[in-house]
């Protein structure tokens, strides 16, 4: 089968790597060592790279980290390894200045390279004072963009829907709108200058945010005739089945419609275990074949989908099945020659061929499901696959629905993958909190490594665990700060106790 067409993009040179609607869809990670220790960080890059990813960021909080990238980046050449490498800067431009002349990219994010951290309070700016503030963007980005210029560095306008500045809060609130804006403000200035080797993302840990989005800027830039290449990735998905279904949900529903041209699956464990996942992804997709656009429907008032398990099939529902990706493909047709207008609740049946493995069963699913629940096709699920069992299938169907925010059946965690600036075991830390409020049903938990995303993801949260310093949490309820800088060791119980006081708590059955 042939891959769905790529919306049009301008190639971006990112080393050895080109990205761009006419080359590959490149696999990105992100090392998740101090950047200030050499070894720790090559032996990881190595990684990466050995289980296939082609570009590597790494976090640059301070000119020192900037600086010994230019190490890390030798110490890679000479042991024969050519993958591209990423500067990650957050709050301060002067780390992106001096890691420019020594990696193949910078991301800055528009949230904090020059409008200063979020206060999280409403503040009101004059259409003078926003235009001063938009031309403060111009004069600290000009001088980034002629440096990367003068060293054939990409760059990355890399937007979070967990740090959009108050400024744009102040006009757009906390929205895909604020977010799409956030990123048009520097591709104007890009583009002023000619500069255009640039890649844009734009993530969010909720999927049904970050598709939205995504589509959202696709149009904005269409409209001011711009084709930026496109970095996909749903932020934070957490670790396990959860962190993939919602990785695939997002990620492959954008790239079975053409838009991409380079992501990273965000998992809460070792940097090389996204690769693969990501490489499922990719696979999926270009077996999926030329997909039929879906117009999104309205899914307010509709029922709460279903998982239908095994029982025969009820009165006031129709089943729609198919093969996973030609269920996928051709829903649309499906809709018309069955006819679904006489109020029955449709069934999404997907089936898939024994002998996959739960992980690639795991994307696959999530991917041909995820697009459909995510435009308002369907009612309920059910997933068939000969020889897995049928309680791990109907909690598969769960999980994605819960991704596409369709129905909600269990806790949600909202959980980095952690990089140089975590400073505590994330991935143990998270095991445990998930052990102790995985019964909680519908309650959203951010396990934060630190704070440059951490307050902001905390509004989707109902509680957040942050990392504030070494071995030092900050708890949140919503985005506010409740309790700060404890030890790690008294954050999980005092975070049991949070949830107590404000009555969200019920004892494990």
């Amino acid at each position: 089968m042939s891959c769905p067409q790529r919306r049009e993009a301008w190639p971006v040179k990112i080393g050895n790597v080109t990205i761009g609607s006419s080359y590959p869809v490149a696999v990105q990670s992100m090392t998740s060592t101090s950047t200030m220790d050499t070894p720790a960080s090559v032996a990881q890059i190595k990684r990466i790279v050995d289980a296939g990813g082609e570009i590597v960021r790494l976090t640059a909080q301070g000119v020192r980290e900037a600086e010994n990238l230019g190490e890390i980046r030798q110490e890679l050449r000479r042991s024969g390894y050519d993958a591209p490498l990423v500067a990650d800067i957050h709050f301060n431009p002067k780390a992106a200045f001096a890691a420019a002349s020594r990696v193949e990219k910078v991301r800055i994010n528009p949230g904090n390279f020059v409008d200063p951290g979020r206060v999280f309070k409403k503040i009101e700016f004059t259409d003078e004072e926003y235009a001063d503030e938009l031309a403060k963007i111009e004069t600290a980005l000009v001088p980034l963009l002629d440096l990367c210029k003068d060293h054939g560095t990409a760059l990355r306008i890399g937007v979070n829907h967990g740090s959009l500045s108050d400024r744009i809060m102040s006009r757009y609130g906390d929205t895909p709108e604020g977010m799409v804006e956030s990123a048009m403000e520097f591709l104007r200035v890009c583009l002023r200058h000619d500069f255009r080797n640039v890649a844009i993302s734009i993530k969010a840990s909720n999927v049904v945010v970050m598709t939205t989005t995504v589509r959202l800027l696709v149009a904005a830039m269409d409209a001011e005739d711009m084709h930026f290449p496109l970095h996909l990735g749903v932020t934070e998905a957490g670790d396990a089945e959860d962190g993939r279904i919602k990785s695939a949900v997002g990620i492959g529903s954008l790239l079975a419609d053409g838009i991409g041209d380079t992501i990273r699956v965000s998992l809460s464990e070792e940097p090389e275990c996204e690769i693969p996942v990501a490489r499922l992804i990719l696979n999926h997709i270009s077996q999926m074949g030329e997909s039929e656009g879906l117009t999104p429907m309205d899914c307010s008032g509709r029922p709460t989908p279903v998982v239908t398990g095994y029982d025969p099939e009820p009165a006031d529902m129709v089943m729609i099945s198919g093969e996973g990706a030609s269920l996928s493909r051709d829903l649309g047709r499906k809709l018309m020659e069955i006819g679904t207008g006489d109020g029955r609740r449709v069934i999404l049946h997907a089936t898939y061929p024994a002998g996959m493995s739960a992980e690639e069963l795991t994307v696959a699913a999530s991917i041909d499901l995820g697009r459909l629940l995510l435009a308002g096709y369907g009612d309920g699920v059910q997933i068939d696959c000969d020889g897995m069992d049928r309680k791990w299938l109907s909690d598969l169907a769960l999980g994605i629905l819960q991704a596409t925010r369709r129905r909600i059946s269990r806790t949600e965690f909202i959980s980095c993958p952690g990089c140089g600036r975590t400073l505590y075991d994330l991935q143990s830390t998270l095991k445990d909190i998930k052990g102790a409020t995985a019964h909680l049903k519908g309650l959203k938990i951010g396990v934060m490594g630190c704070i440059v995303n951490g307050p902001g993801e905390m509004a989707d949260a109902d509680y957040g665990y942050v990392g504030a310093g070494v071995g030092k949490i900050s708890l949140y309820k919503g985005k506010e700060c409740i309790v700060k800088n404890i030890p790690a060791e008294e954050a999980i119980p005092r975070l049991i106790a949070l949830i107590k006081e404000n009555g969200d708590w019920i004892d494990p059955a």
